[in-house]
C-alpha cells in the first residue's frame, strides 16, 4: 500500500489532537493528578515539566522538517540506516514510526488510570508496553533522521535534534525513569 505525505500530514494532525485530548480527559478524571507522576519525587517535577515543552519543540521541528519543508522525493527515499539503497517506501516507514509513537501516546494516560483504579496483576505490563511502543516510535524517528543525514538531506540535522529533544522526555523520563520509579 502506498501512503502519501498528505495522508501522513492529516493523520499526524488528527492523532496529535487526539493525544492532547486524551491527556486533558485523563487528567480531568483522575482522582489524584499527582498519582500520575508515580514515584517521581516532587522535587524532580520542576525539572521534568520544562522538558515536556522542549520535547514538544523537538516534535514540532521534526514534524515541520520532514512533512512540510522536505521535498517529497526526500520523504519517499527515507530508509533505515542498515539499508544500502532507498526503495521509495520512505512514506510507509514514516507512517509506521508516527503510528508507533502516536497511538500508544493516546492510550498511556488511560492505561495508567486503569492500573491505578484496578491494580490487576497484568496492568503494569500494559502501561510499560504502551510506553515501550512510544519509545520504539521515537527511536524509529531517529533512525530515519540518521539515514537522511547519511544521504545528505540538509534538514536531517534538525530532524536529529528534534528526535534527541523528544527522546530525552519520551525515552529517558517516561520510558525509563517513570517506569522504574512508578510504585507498581
Amino acid at each position: 500500500m502506498k501512503i502519501t505525505r498528505q495522508f501522513i500530514r492529516i493523520y499526524v494532525i488528527v492523532c496529535g489532537i487526539l493525544v492532547l485530548l486524551s491527556y486533558v480527559y485523563g487528567v480531568a478524571r483522575a482522582d489524584d493528578g499527582m498519582a500520575l507522576w508515580g514515584g517521581i519525587p516532587e522535587s524532580w517535577i520542576k525539572y521534568i515539566v520544562p522538558w515536556m515543552f522542549v520535547a514538544a519543540f523537538g516534535w514540532l521541528i521534526y514534524w515541520w522538517t520532514i512533512l512540510y519543508r522536505a521535498d517529497l522525493s526526500v520523504v519517499e527515499q527515507l530508509r533505515w540506516p542498515w539499508q544500502d539503497e532507498p526503495d521509495g517506501m520512505g512514506t510507509n516507514r514514516l507512517f509506521v514510526a508516527y503510528s508507533l509513537f502516536l497511538i500508544p501516546s493516546m492510550l498511556w494516560l488511560e492505561s495508567t488510570l486503569f492500573h491505578l483504579n484496578n491494580e490487576f496483576s497484568w496492568t503494569p505490563l500494559l502501561v510499560i508496553g504502551i510506553l515501550t511502543l512510544v519509545c520504539i516510535g521515537n527511536i524509529m524517528f531517529g533512525l530515519l533522521a540518521y539515514s537522511a543525514y547519511k544521504d545528505g538531506f540538509e534538514g536531517a540535522k534538525v530532524m536529529l535534534l528534534g528526535t534527541v529533544l523528544l527522546g530525552i522526555q519520551c525515552i529517558l523520563f517516561d520510558g525509563i525513569i517513570w517506569n522504574v520509579k512508578f510504585p507498581w
